[in-house]
């Protein structure tokens, strides 16, 4: 796939430590990671220092850090486990934000090659989406792809892409319950493929490979859904389920669109499904209830921002959702706090 060139200076690399010792993960990607500027956010509930090697531009940021900027709002928005990821979006004064989890690597395309995973997910950003109108070569903004007959001329520009998600190879992203009934099943399977997601069609965005324009979503990507015994790994958690749910509601709403396929990581093997699907079960039955709430969920013509439509959102959240579920209620006032915290910080 062609990839553009790419301005380093508006991209950040956001990595959400939930372990110590990342010298195994950063050498990994050092040959793309050491072109751009990181910012590191260390899990608040994590004890010890972190182990980072040398040779990388970044800023890192702690407990204390997160305490300062967030003050008061803390009561409402957490961010610990994977949610520390959000502070960093929240810190981030770039174009674009790339997130990658700590427990991944750089994946082998089907010939062997490495893939430079920030270039494609700016590739992805970069190039027009396609989301109202389906085109069956997927991606028609690709090398070797185009436009199929039929396709509207008047709808062939496009619109901005304010969402890419990659996906993985190896232990791809299944719920706890998948995984526990097939616990030697890995994905294998490279397909070297881009497509937009319809609009008004809503999909579950995995955290784990993303890359989003800020300036476009930023605020939709928050910490806003926890679960009640949520733990720190993926089996056992929701919150960029919840979260990709609101970005694709905002996405839909401003016209803009969402791609999923490449790039690829390489995940590894960490935690037992089994035991994680106990933590898990809850979100496992709450989805039944969230995703025809987001499906049915329409915004005024008045939301015209990000903000606006997490506003509103959230509005609908406390009103139709919130009396079945304490969790629903608490997810509404995090989402009213972190809109007020997103505005407060971005204009300091």
């Amino acid at each position: 796939m062609s990839q553009i060139s790419i301005n380093h200076d508006e991209v950040d690399i956001v990595i959400g430590a939930l372990q110590l010792d990342l010298k195994s993960f950063m050498e990994e990607w050092r040959p793309v990671f050491s072109q751009f500027h990181l910012i590191i956010v260390k899990d608040p509930d994590l004890k010890g220092e972190l182990e980072i090697p040398a040779g990388f531009n970044f800023n890192l940021y702690t407990k204390s850090d997160i305490d300062g900027v967030v003050g008061s709002s803390s009561n409402a928005i957490s961010f610990s486990g994977y949610s520390c990821r959000y502070f960093g979006y929240l810190m981030s004064r770039k174009k674009y934000i790339i997130c990658i989890d700590d427990d991944c690597i750089p994946a082998r395309d089907s010939a062997g090659n490495f893939v430079d995973a920030v270039a494609q997910h700016i590739t992805n950003l970069s190039t027009p989406a396609t989301p109202f109108f389906f085109n069956t070569l997927y991606d028609p903004f690709c090398k070797g792809a185009d436009f199929v007959r039929g396709y509207p001329f008047s709808l062939r520009s496009g619109v901005d892409c304010g969402l890419s998600c990659g996906l993985w190879l190896n232990l791809a992203d299944l719920d706890a319950p998948t995984q526990a009934l097939k616990p030697e099943l890995r994905n294998t399977r490279y397909v070297d493929a881009v497509l937009t997601v319809p609009a008004r069609t809503m999909m579950p965005v995995s955290g784990i490979n993303i890359g989003f324009n800020r300036e476009l979503v930023g605020p939709a990507l928050l910490p806003a859904f926890r679960l009640a015994k949520e733990g720190n790994l993926r089996w056992e958690t929701v919150e960029d389920i919840w979260t990709g749910m609101c970005v694709k509601v905002v996405c839909d709403q401003l016209r803009l669109g969402v791609k999923s396929g490449l790039p690829y990581v390489w995940r590894k093997e960490r935690g037992d499904a089994i035991e994680s699907l106990k933590k898990e079960w809850e979100g496992v039955k709450l989805m039944e209830d969230v995703v025809p709430f987001f499906q049915s969920l329409r915004l005024s013509t008045s939301a015209a921002t990000a903000e606006d439509c997490l506003s509103e959102i959230a509005a609908g959240v406390k009103e139709q959702l919130a009396p079945t579920n304490p969790v629903f209620a608490r997810a509404a006032e995090t989402m009213v706090e972190w809109v007020k915290l997103w505005k407060r910080v971005q204009t300091q």
